[in-house]
């Protein structure tokens, strides 16, 4: 679902086939892996996000800081849709499709993304000890992680499992948890793509929140649970959700369509909106170019840096490295 070429602009027939790509590629996911293996990721930084302006740095309220373009040898690596960064941002885990994760070190030079070292590729596990990917949990699209517990959200079959992470940071002992009449009326490719866990100064503290595609929202647990909107505006969809220390909530959306390619944006949400029964809106902090180096930006991750809040963003590239890319973004937001 991507471009053809590596502009950010689609053309006629060349989208098409784009999207047909894509199509195929969620039919025939490849299977995950069946235990915890290390997997070799190459890594090609990306200096700047405008092609056209190199020398600029600050889009909206981002400034950005480096990128990564990410390859492997292993045809079961992409898919990302779900992302998450360890509190100072040295390890990353990133939630596939097919019901798996990434999990690995970020390298730096210069202060700068330099690659991913100890990478490897883990299934996620139930309870019961199957392989989620041989259930009906098999269409994993979002992920939030507290401390040494995980959550996912599992599409077409809408659930929310809670997961274990174990002592090599594999995703073990996953369970459902109750989850509202509302989810599971779902449409079916239509689940929660967004997942996130309210920090404690937040008026939801420690509250798992949902958002699905169409910008139905979803308090899934603590004192306060309920359901909201996420009003949407321009074609734009959500993706995922990130929550800041002040309690203010990050969200990403996407847009495609065959002659624009995709686009992406990031709105803030006041600390307060987040509640039963709102219909949310924020401002747009950022918005991409068709001179931007994006992709189909599906995961968002937040953590602090000394004295920065650093935004990371990653990419589903539908399993079809020929078309797509898989893009690790980082950014420093403006305060």
């Amino acid at each position: 679902m991507r471009l053809l070429t590596r502009r950010n602009i689609l053309v006629g027939g060349g989208a098409l086939a784009a999207a047909t790509a894509a199509g195929a590629a969620l039919a025939q996911r490849p299977q995950a892996f069946g235990a915890v293996t290390p997997i070799n990721v190459a890594a090609r930084p990306i200096s700047r996000l405008s092609n056209t302006d190199p020398d600029r740095t600050r889009f909206g309220s981002l400034f950005f800081r480096s990128g990564l373009s990410l390859t492997s040898d292993v045809s079961a690596f992409g898919g990302f849709s779900g992302l998450w960064r360890s509190p100072k941002g040295e390890e990353i885990v990133a939630l596939a499709d097919n019901a798996q994760i990434l999990k690995a070190r970020i390298e730096t030079s210069d202060g700068r993304l330099s690659g991913l070292s100890r990478a490897a590729m883990a299934p996620l596990l139930l309870s019961d000890g199957r392989a989620a990917r041989r259930t009906r949990y098999y269409d994993t699209e979002s992920l939030a992680i507290v401390g040494n517990v995980a959550f996912v959200g599992a599409e077409r079959n809408h659930a929310v499992l809670r997961f274990q992470r174990n002592r090599d940071g594999a995703l073990v002992q996953g369970a459902p948890i109750p989850a509202p009449q509302g989810l599971k009326d779902l449409p079916s490719n239509g689940g929660l793509e967004a997942l996130a866990v309210a920090p404690q100064r937040s008026n939801l503290a420690g509250a798992l929140v949902g958002i699905a595609e169409g910008g139905r929202g979803f308090i899934l647990t603590g004192a306060r649970p309920g359901a909201f909107t996420v009003l949407l505006r321009d074609g734009y969809d959500v993706t995922d959700l990130a929550f800041l220390d002040s309690g203010e909530a990050l969200i990403l959306e996407r847009r495609f369509s065959l002659f624009g390619g995709f686009s992406c944006r990031l709105r803030r949400i006041a600390s307060h909106a987040v509640k039963p029964g709102a219909s949310l809106d924020g401002e747009v902090i950022y918005q991409s170019e068709a001179s931007h180096q994006i992709d189909n930006m599906e995961g968002l991750a937040v953590h602090r840096e000394g004295g920065d809040t650093v935004v990371s963003l990653i990419s589903d590239n539908n399993f079809n490295a020929n078309l797509q890319r898989t893009l690790l973004l980082e950014f420093s937001l403006a305060e």
